[in-house]
C-alpha cells in the first residue's frame, strides 16, 4: 500500500498544505521530514509517540526523517494546546533532558542504518547565534500581526483569562524559522505534528515560500483523546512516560490493556506497524467476542515492545500474571513492587511472626480479606485463601520469615481477584 494511503486508512491525517502535491514529491523519490519535540522534561510520554511513529512510517517507506530537539524553542514554550505559560526552563536543564529523549527515539527510529539514517538536531544550534534585530529583519518582517491572531493556537489564550505572553506569542515565528532553515540547508520538504501545530507548521510554509520560492508541506495527524474526550496520555497517577524509570514497562502495558472497547481498533491502527490485514482480522475478531480482549492485547504487546523492547514486555507479562493467581517464580523484586503498587497494603512489625509463627487467619484479618477470625477460618476451609499465590487450606497454618517474598513482603489473596499485601518492617 502507498504511505499515504495507509496513513488515511489508518486515520493519521488531520490536514495537509497539499496533500495531492505531497504524493506526487513522495513518489519521485525519498524526501527529508521532519517533527519537533521540545524537551520540556527528561522524558518523552506517549502522548508522543504519534509523532516518532509518523516518523518511523516514514523511515520505513525509505524516506529521511529528522528529529527535531527545541533546544531554543523549548526556552519558550509552545502556547498551542496550553491554558497557561509554562515554567522556562535553562540551558543546562534543556540539554540533559534531550539527551534523555535521544535515547527513547533510538527505540523507534534507526539511526545507524547505512540507507536513510534518523538524524537528531537541536533548533538552538542555529537561534541561538541569530542576534534579536537581525531576526525581525528577517524573519519577522514576512509576518501580520493579523494572521498570527487569527490561527487557533493564539486565538484561544487570547480569549481566555490569562491571555499570552509576547513570549509564547513569537514561538511561531521561530517554528517558522526551523522549518525554514531546514528546508534551506538539509533540503526538508516535509514537517509533520499533531493538529494543534497547524498553525505553527502553515507558517512555516508561508515563510518558505516568501524566503526561498520552493516548495514545502506540512502533514498533521489527528490528536488522540480518550472515549470521555480526555486527553490522551494522562492517568491518575499522572502522564504515562516512555522512560521506564517513570512509568515502568508493566504500567505502561497496563495503560494500553486497558484501552476501552471502542478505541482499540482504532489505537491498534495509530500506534502500532501491525499490517492492515493483520488488524482487520483483530477487529474481526474484537467485533465477535469483545470480552476476549485481542485487540487491547496485541495492541499493549506491540506497542509495550516497540518503546520498550521484548525482554521488557516478557517482564510486563510475567508481572500480570501474578494478579491472575500467576506463579511468583523467577518474579523480580521490582516487578512484585510495581504489582502489588495496585492491591491494598498494610504493615506488620517482623516480631509477630518470630517464634512459631503468626496465624495466616489472624493475618487475613489484618489485611482485611475477612471481617472476622470465624470468617476467616470459612474462607480457609473452602479453598479460598492464597499465600503467596498458592492456596492454603489448613485452618492450623501459621506464617513465619520463610514465607516472606524478598524478604519482606507477603501477598496474600481472597477468591481469584481480591488481593492484599503486608508489608513487614523491622
Amino acid at each position: 500500500m502507498h504511505l499515504l494511503d495507509d496513513l488515511k486508512w489508518r486515520g493519521l491525517i488531520a490536514d495537509c498544505t497539499d496533500l495531492d502535491g505531497l504524493g506526487r514529491q513522495l513518489a519521485t523519490g525519498p524526501v527529508r521530514l521532519y517533527c519537533g519535540f521540545d524537551p520540556t522534561a527528561d522524558s518523552l510520554h506517549v502522548g508522543h509517540l504519534m509523532g516518532q511513529l509518523m516518523l518511523r512510517r516514514f523511515q520505513l517507506a525509505g524516506h529521511h526523517p529528522i528529529a527535531l530537539a527545541g533546544g531554543a524553542t523549548g526556552m519558550i514554550g509552545d502556547p498551542s494546546g496550553k491554558s497557561a505559560e509554562r515554567n522556562l526552563l535553562t540551558r543546562e536543564q534543556l540539554t540533559h533532558n534531550i539527551a534523555c529523549i535521544k535515547r527513547q527515539l533510538s527505540r523507534l527510529l534507526d539511526f545507524e542504518t547505512k540507507t536513510n539514517p534518523a538524524r537528531l538536531v537541536d533548533n538552538a544550534e542555529w537561534i541561538a547565534p541569530i542576534s534579536f534585530l537581525d531576526f525581525l529583519r528577517d524573519v519577522g518582517k514576512h509576518f501580520s500581526v493579523n494572521m498570527m491572531v487569527a490561527k487557533d493556537s493564539v486565538r484561544s489564550r487570547l480569549d481566555g483569562e490569562g491571555g499570552l505572553s509576547y513570549t509564547e506569542f513569537s514561538y511561531m515565528l521561530l517554528q517558522a524559522f526551523d522549518f525554514c532553515h531546514l528546508r534551506q540547508t538539509a533540503d526538508c520538504e516535509l514537517q509533520v505534528g499533531g493538529s494543534d501545530q497547524w498553525g505553527n507548521i502553515t507558517a512555516g510554509t508561508d515563510l518558505i515560500r516568501k524566503k526561498l520560492s520552493v516548495a514545502s508541506w506540512g502533514l498533521t495527524f489527528p490528536l488522540i483523546t480518550k472515549a470521555d474526550g480526555t486527553k490522551f496520555g494522562k492517568t491518575e497517577g499522572g502522564a504515562v512516560w516512555l522512560d521506564p524509570h517513570k512509568t515502568s514497562p508493566y504500567r505502561f502495558y497496563q495503560f494500553f490493556i486497558n484501552t476501552e472497547d471502542s478505541l482499540a481498533v482504532e489505537y491498534l491502527k495509530k500506534f502500532t506497524l501491525l499490517p492492515r490485514d493483520q488488524i482487520e482480522a483483530l477487529a474481526a475478531e474484537h467485533a465477535q467476542n469483545p470480552g476476549a480482549r485481542a485487540a487491547q492485547k496485541a495492541l499493549a504487546r506491540e506497542v509495550t515492545t516497540l518503546v520498550h523492547g521484548a525482554d521488557a514486555l516478557a517482564a510486563a507479562l510475567k508481572a500480570s500474571e501474578i494478579l491472575f493467581g500467576g506463579s511468583l517464580e523467577g518474579v523480580s523484586e521490582k516487578i512484585f513492587q510495581d504489582v502489588v503498587g495496585e492491591a491494598p497494603t498494610k504493615e506488620i512489625e517482623r516480631t509477630k511472626l518470630a517464634g512459631a509463627g503468626a496465624p495466616l487467619i489472624d493475618l487475613v484479618v489484618h489485611a482485611g480479606l475477612a471481617t472476622s477470625k470465624g470468617q476467616a477460618r470459612k474462607d480457609l476451609e473452602a479453598g479460598g485463601i492464597y499465600l503467596n499465590n498458592i492456596r492454603i487450606t489448613e485452618t492450623t497454618r501459621t506464617v513465619t520469615p520463610a514465607d516472606l517474598l524478598f524478604g519482606r513482603y507477603l501477598l496474600l489473596r481472597k477468591g481469584k481477584r481480591t488481593y492484599a499485601v503486608l508489608h513487614v518492617r523491622g
